[in-house]
């Protein structure tokens, strides 16, 4: 008769859906929804159970989740900014989903100033279920309706209005803007330079239009020298920073539609031997890893690219698994919360003695 090794370590128990929930503190049928996608969990509640999921590195049993419809999802994706502080938050957001969501990501690169149509074709012939596009990708028709004419899901991110076919996650850019210039008046300010963004991209108009509404209701200057082009890239911030700052009389704060421009107005203000924020306030949008590593750190807008990137992989995998089981999704724009984060690049302008005249 044999017996059992006393000494032998005990098996260690497979993690089971009740572990989740009670690592969540949360019913074992709300783990079920958040895997199975249900749009009726609150987000605060989903982002507890995926963190408790990847805490325990739970994975659901694989054959069940096939009969529910949710075998691995191919989820395209294209990209422009390789070395980018956004695209690595993005991507931070994608993989944490994906890894959750037994999504299968499929990467192209697309390069900007040339022709979007080879990547696109090469991106669409991988079998896919479905392409998540960011920014300036997502505003290009070129890219959108070859995707839309294949028949699958598309889920925009951080873009501005867009097209209702399309599923779109994103922020009220324009109240954005609105409420950044608005912290700019309350400090004092009164003449505020603005540099805009690239023109093709859906996002840069209600930039505009939420700063000059806030500058109309108070009392801000408007003159039209005040606005200046850019490009959403470094360089465009520097020279947007070296038009306004060339100015008769130069503007006291300067507000760039992202982190990237902001950076390169910081830079020329430095060279021009200016103090941030002591001779002039620089504010971004964004909040990438660029606000917090240069110097002084940005004041700006935290617009929360790696939760939006996660919420795009979510609802491409709900779309896909809901047209598998033949209860197509509709098509869905949703808004996300943004903050104004301060930091140490804004103060109320320094004031100066008026000038003697003899």
């Amino acid at each position: 008769m044999s017996t059992a090794n006393k000494n032998a370590p005990p098996v260690k128990r497979a993690t089971s859906m009740a572990d989740v929930a009670r690592m969540a503190g949360v019913s074992e049928m709300t783990v079920s929804r958040v895997m199975n996608h249900s749009e009726k969990v609150h987000e605060e509640t989903r982002k507890k159970v995926m963190e408790a999921m990847a805490a325990l590195n739970y994975t659901p049993n694989q054959m069940a989740r096939g009969l529910a419809g949710a075998r691995v999802v191919r989820a395209g994706f294209m990209y422009s900014y390789p070395a980018g502080p956004y695209l690595t938050e993005f991507l931070r957001g994608l993989l944490a989903a994906a890894t959750l969501d037994n999504v299968q990501l499929v990467v192209e690169k697309c390069e900007l100033g040339k022709p979007p149509d080879a990547p696109t074709q090469r991106l669409l012939a991988q079998e896919l279920d479905g392409v998540i596009l960011p920014p300036p990708l997502c505003d290009l028709a070129a890219i959108t309706e070859p995707v839309l004419a294949a028949g699958i899901p598309l889920v925009a991110v951080a873009c501005g209005p867009i097209d209702s076919r399309i599923n779109a996650i994103m922020i009220d850019d324009r109240q954005a803007a609105y409420d950044m210039t608005r912290h700019l008046l309350d400090l004092g300010h009164r003449r505020i330079g603005f540099i805009a963004g690239n023109p093709g991209q859906s996002v840069t108009q209600p930039r505009l239009d939420g700063f000059r509404a806030a500058m109309a209701e108070g009392g801000g200057d408007l003159s039209p020298e005040l606005v200046v082009p850019g490009m959403f890239h470094y360089r465009s911030g520097l020279e947007g920073a070296e038009t306004l700052l060339a100015l008769a009389q130069r503007p006291s704060a300067i507000f760039a539609s992202n982190d990237d421009m902001a950076a390169g107005a910081v830079a020329v203000a430095h060279k021009l031997g200016l103090g941030v924020p002591g001779d002039l306030t620089v504010v971004g949008f964004d909040d990438t890893a660029l606000a917090t590593t240069i110097w002084p750190e940005l004041t700006t807008v935290r617009q929360p690219i790696a939760e939006m990137a996660e919420m795009a992989v979510r609802r491409l995998a709900a779309h896909v698994r809901g047209m598998r089981l033949n209860r197509p999704e509709p098509v869905a724009q949703q808004m996300v919360d943004y903050a104004l984060i301060r930091r140490q690049s804004d103060a109320a302008p320094r004031a100066r003695p008026k000038a003697h005249v003899a």
